[in-house]
């Protein structure tokens, strides 16, 4: 089983809205399309899910043009980020509603009712009304409905956008199981990056219509190929800096200068750059005096002042200040606030944008 979308273009008041998007999905792949408010994330869907036409481009479906296909002929299955789960009805006849559209038997419906609430530890609500449970249950249950008519393939609209973190945290590890054991093409949707990291096994980033970069969310994190991706995914200490000598590659930055290992082709004598340095790397050091190198990592010493330390999730984020710049990092020890210290970080790991 196989998506794929090609040169898909959409417009909204005569405003470009999608521009030449392209990508496919594969049976038991999770796919997230990552990207602002307003970036044509959920449009997408409606095109593929045959809501919404398209104005340019193809979808196909193992390889066959389904793009004029009725919606109810795709046998995909969409699921809102508002669950859209019907509120006259019990639990079991929401679950059951898709089944009752392809007629099947009644042994057969309840059959599928249990297994899905089941998938969903969601069993002992069948006769609730639907209005009688919380966030995190609708979301359940929504999931079950959608799952229950054996959908070719999933996708998923801001599906934990209702919630709140605590509980979106909690579900995050249920959902990615129930998604992967469907062994189905799913398409997820969001603009959460945590919640992207957490449920995808690739990363769509769109920005204004277009993808920006396609790859795995540990490929993305480490190597992000655009200034607006790095930004975009929170990636944080983007460091400006001049091109003082391209043999040796080396840049000159507020924090001091940087040899470069890393670097775009068209990187030339006094042009600007923008390096990224991720938070937390093997090889990261932050102490109040200058340190060697460990593990045979080739590090570059840089100099800066403590702003702040503040406690998150088990080490400290020390902010670090030289002239307008500061730069963020995951150290193991706290700092005052106007300590002088020494960050040695390895150059391979230093990215240029």
């Amino acid at each position: 089983m196989r998506l794929d979308v090609i040169d898909i273009m959409k417009s909204y008041d005569n405003a470009p809205l999608l521009r030449g998007v392209t990508f496919g999905v594969d049976a038991g792949e999770t796919i997230c399309l990552l990207g602002r408010s307003g970036s044509g994330k959920s449009t997408l869907l409606r095109i593929i899910a045959g809501l919404e036409e398209a104005e340019g481009g193809t979808v196909l479906w193992e390889g066959a043009d389904i793009s004029n296909l009725p919606v109810h002929r795709r046998e995909f299955g969409l699921m809102f980020q508002d669950f859209a789960l019907f509120p006259h009805m019990s639990v079991d006849q929401n679950v059951s509603f898709g089944l009752r559209m392809q007629n099947q038997s009644e042994d057969r419906i309840n059959e599928r009712i249990r297994e899905m609430l089941d998938l969903v530890h969601m069993r002992d609500f069948a006769s609730r009304r639907v209005t009688d449970l919380s966030g995190g249950e609708q979301q359940r249950i929504a999931l079950a409905r959608a799952l229950a008519p054996r959908p070719k393939l999933l996708m998923l609209d801001e599906p934990l956008g209702a919630l709140d973190r605590t509980l979106k945290q909690t579900l995050l590890d249920d959902l990615r199981q129930i998604i992967h054991s469907a062994n189905i093409p799913v398409i997820y949707v969001t603009h959460d990056q945590e919640e992207a990291f957490s449920i995808a096994d690739r990363l769509i980033l769109l920005n204004s219509g277009q993808i920006e970069q396609i790859g795995t969310p540990e490929d993305i994190y480490r190597n992000p190929k655009t200034l607006w991706a790095a930004k975009f995914m929170g990636l944080g200490n983007i460091l400006p800096g001049k091109v003082i000598s391209t043999s040796p590659l080396i840049a000159s930055t507020v924090f001091g200068d940087i040899p470069l290992s890393r670097h775009k082709p068209d990187v030339s004598l006094n042009k600007t750059v923008n390096l990224l340095l991720l938070p937390a790397v093997d090889g990261l050091l932050v102490q109040s005096k200058k340190v060697t190198s460990e593990n045979g990592l080739d590090n570059v010493q840089l100099t800066g002042t403590v702003d702040e330390s503040i406690f998150l999730e088990g080490k400290f984020r020390s902010t670090i200040q030289a002239g307008e710049t500061t730069l963020s990092f995951l150290t193991g020890t706290r700092f005052s606030p106007g300590e002088k210290v020494v960050i040695s970080y390895p150059v391979g790991e230093i990215r240029c944008l």
